[in-house]
């Protein structure tokens, strides 16, 4: 059985997360994890402690990239107001900088690397701002918005010319998973909101706005796939949208969610998330204390995730626009995953609660 070494960048993120625990659990699979903060310890998984800003420190740090054949990209900077940053030139670069200061290192330390996985989503059909054909195929040309996407695969397409490494664009939806101060955590926003309602005595409200289809992509699901990617020529310099396979309309799934934290469901309230939960901290600090959770504020737990929430519930709109992909491509090349939205939902609200991040 022949070997393989994989550097996860970003690997406290939601992604991340999932890809390190299921490489991790694969025979032949060595793991290394790359982010700022520390990682709890597991078996076939060394951490490299490194900010992907700072160009010296990357070169520094190429002596510990030895052995790596294969990069998971998954990392990320957004900006304190989300949805703003996604626009923003200055985010665009800083993203652009942080990859090409990994390249640089990997190009000094890892002359072995034979593959790159890198995330982007569906913002690269513009699905978060306008009305797009269903459902969205990779096929198409670039939608004509600027992106900090584009900037980085250009830059993987200009360093592959004379290099040995292919690599492959992985493009989720609504990623369901959890990490700690991850900026979209739709599923501990959701969390949250729910144990606070509760915790004041009151039913589950939804409060986003009107029906529309969209889908989700359990992070599982996406570690599976980067596997694939990995491992079969066919996926070489490919993009694939990456969604679990049905889909997700919150409203619909609501009372799954409600029944989960032993709740009553409520008639949908609109709330703007991002302005209301900040102001219930003494309330979650009460849930802390009471239930014995990791010590965290709401911010420090979240991030923007609640503003992340907020667009993803389409709050403030009657009709939010349907946001459909096509996860054909990727089925044809070989891939045959998929799982069960309102599953994956409940099973990463639990697995918050067993981490005591969320009140059981």
């Amino acid at each position: 059985m022949t070997r393989k070494t994989l550097l996860v960048a970003g690997a406290t993120g939601i992604v991340g997360a999932a890809a390190l625990e299921h490489f991790s659990a694969q025979g032949d699979w060595d793991v290394v994890a790359l982010s700022r903060r520390a990682i709890p310890p597991a078996p076939r998984v060394r951490h490299v402690a490194l900010d992907l800003t700072d160009a010296t420190a990357c070169q520094r740090s190429a002596g510990a990239f030895e052995g790596v054949t294969h990069l998971l990209y998954t990392a990320l900077y957004e900006k304190p107001d989300l949805v703003a940053g996604w626009r923003d030139a200055q985010q665009m670069e800083v993203n652009l900088a942080m990859l090409r200061h990994l390249l640089d290192a990997l190009a000094l330390g890892a002359p072995q690397l034979r593959h790159i996985g890198i995330l982007q989503g569906t913002k690269a059909y513009g699905l978060h701002h306008t009305q797009v054909p269903v459902p969205a195929k990779e096929r198409w040309p670039r939608a004509p918005h600027d992106v900090f996407y584009w900037h980085q695969e250009d830059l993987l397409r200009e360093r592959q010319a004379g290099a040995a490494w292919t690599f492959t664009v992985l493009r989720p939806q609504i990623i369901l998973g959890h990490a700690v101060s991850s900026p979209m955590n739709v599923i501990g926003a959701i969390g949250a909101y729910a144990s606070i309602q509760r915790e004041l005595g009151r039913p589950l409200c939804f409060p986003g706005g009107g029906r529309y289809v969209h889908a989700g992509s359990d992070s599982r699901l996406i570690a599976r796939a980067a596997e694939f990617a990995a491992t079969h020529a066919v996926a070489a310099n490919e993009t694939y949208n990456v969604v679990n396979g049905d889909m997700l309309v919150w409203q619909d799934v609501w009372p799954a969610i409600a029944a989960h934290f032993g709740m009553a469901v409520g008639e949908p309230t609109p709330l703007r998330l991002a302005e209301e939960m900040p102001r219930h901290e003494a309330t979650w600090q009460r849930l802390v204390q009471h239930h014995d959770l990791q010590p965290l504020t709401l911010a420090q737990l979240l991030g923007s995730s609640w503003q992340f929430t907020d667009r993803t519930f389409g709050h403030g709109l009657e009709t939010p626009l349907d946001r459909i992909v096509s996860p054909i491509k990727l089925y044809q090349a070989g891939f045959n995953g998929c799982e069960d939205t309102e599953d994956a939902l409940i099973h990463w609200l639990a697995r918050m609660q067993q981490s005591r991040l969320l009140p059981a």
